[in-house]
């Protein structure tokens, strides 16, 4: 099972920090992290943060967390970053090559917290110095997940899922016996829209669509999670982390976001990873993995919850789940071309140039058009990534 191979011991020696960078630390997960890192001074210790274009609350983070390199991704932002840490000890740059240069410092654990394909380079950085990462990048293992696997298993590198479905798969499954794993169940909210009709959604706002009726996430995830593309990039996200084929990933529409994820066995059995819709649960995990640390999530109490239901989604309201699973099995660069024509959508939307219901109807689009092709190297994702995203801007003017 793919995940076996890609998890080792890594406790370090008694009483020394670990050494953690965060590549995204002014976005959710990366606020998360730190937060718990503030909690645990004793237990880790902060070597580089990275962020896209936030430069004051890139500088207060470093500033707070004594970093020892601050990166900003866009290089127009380097003098005002320069200027904010002018007078600490933080080494300080800019550009996508320095979020890279940033990945492959040396650490104990990396948080790979960029959203989309731009953190696909870092995240191969991180595994290449072989540490343990932290993964909440779903579209670096959708994009390029054979080739990242490759690298995982050939730099010794550790992979610990961050998303909330993937983690607790990973809490329950026994991947040294996979031959006793008959399958597995990511569940879904089912999002902000989970009981419209398709002309009902088709008005809706982004401030609406972002409205996640249970998790704090970041607004390009949160309109994921409405349109369930979200979903489907974590089946394909599942499928290349814990060896499985589509067909073995079950999907169910849980509202209470209460069960995380569930592992079917041969013997009839099903575990499950229950919890509070915090991710500084699954964060913790990964952050402390083998062991586990306090976080300050509230209790679960099942008995004021009451009830946990379960539905099947359907796919004539949310075809986004069926075109992820369509990628996945075509395989080479269909799931690539997704998500890089699901990033164009949903930018279109969040800028309100296109309705919600054009998001999946543009990356179905994107996919007929562009076709399937095999991918061996970084450049030949790249190159699909390309591609996708000029048919899908053509898509939009027309």
């Amino acid at each position: 099972m793919g995940v076996a191979h890609a998890v080792k011991d890594r406790a370090g020696p008694a009483g020394v920090p670990k050494r953690v960078s965060i590549l995204g630390s002014t976005g959710s997960v990366g606020g998360s992290t730190l937060d718990l890192l503030e909690r645990n001074p004793e237990l880790f210790e902060v070597e580089a943060l990275t962020a896209n274009g936030s430069v004051e609350r890139l500088a207060a983070q470093a500033k707070r967390f004594d970093a020892k390199f601050a990166v900003v991704a866009d290089d127009n932002c380097y003098r005002d970053l320069k200027a904010a840490l002018s007078g600490t000890s933080v080494e300080v740059a800019a550009g996508a090559e320095a979020v890279v240069e940033a990945a492959a410092r040396p650490a104990d654990f990396v948080m790979a917290a960029i959203v989309g394909a731009a953190g696909l380079p870092p995240t191969l950085a991180a595994i290449r110095q072989g540490t343990s990462i932290g993964l909440a990048n779903k579209e670096t293992l959708v994009c390029a997940g054979d080739l990242m696997m490759q690298e995982v298993i050939a730099h010794g590198a550790t992979l610990l899922p961050v998303d909330s479905e993937h983690n607790a798969i990973f809490q329950v499954l026994d991947s040294r016996r996979p031959e006793t794993v008959a399958g597995i169940v990511l569940t879904a909210s089912g999002g902000p829209f989970r009981s419209l009709t398709r002309e009902q959604m088709r008005g809706k706002s982004p401030q609406e669509a972002i409205a996640h009726p249970n998790w704090d996430m970041g607004a390009k995830i949160s309109v994921d999670s409405a349109t369930m593309m979200n979903k489907g990039l974590e089946v394909i996200e599942a499928s290349h982390l814990f060896g499985l084929g589509e067909e073995r990933i079950e999907v169910l529409i849980h509202p209470q976001s209460v069960v995380h994820s569930m592992v079917r066995y041969v013997d009839g059995s099903v575990l499950a990873q229950l919890g509070q819709p915090d991710m500084r649960t699954p964060i913790a995990y990964s952050l402390a993995w083998p062991d586990r640390i306090t976080a300050p999530v509230e209790a679960l109490d099942l008995a004021s919850i009451g009830q946990l239901t379960f539905e099947a989604p359907d796919p004539e309201r949310f075809p986004a789940l069926r075109l992820a699973r369509q990628a996945l099995q075509a395989g080479g660069s269909a799931p690539t071309v997704l998500s890089a024509a699901n990033e164009i959508a949903v930018g279109a939307f969040l800028e309100e140039r296109i309705g919600f219901l054009r998001i999946a109807e543009i990356v179905e689009g994107v996919l007929e058009q562009v076709g399937t092709c095999p991918l061996a190297t970084l450049e030949a994702v790249q190159a699909a990534d390309d591609m996708a995203r000029r048919a899908a801007t053509d898509l939009l003017g027309n």
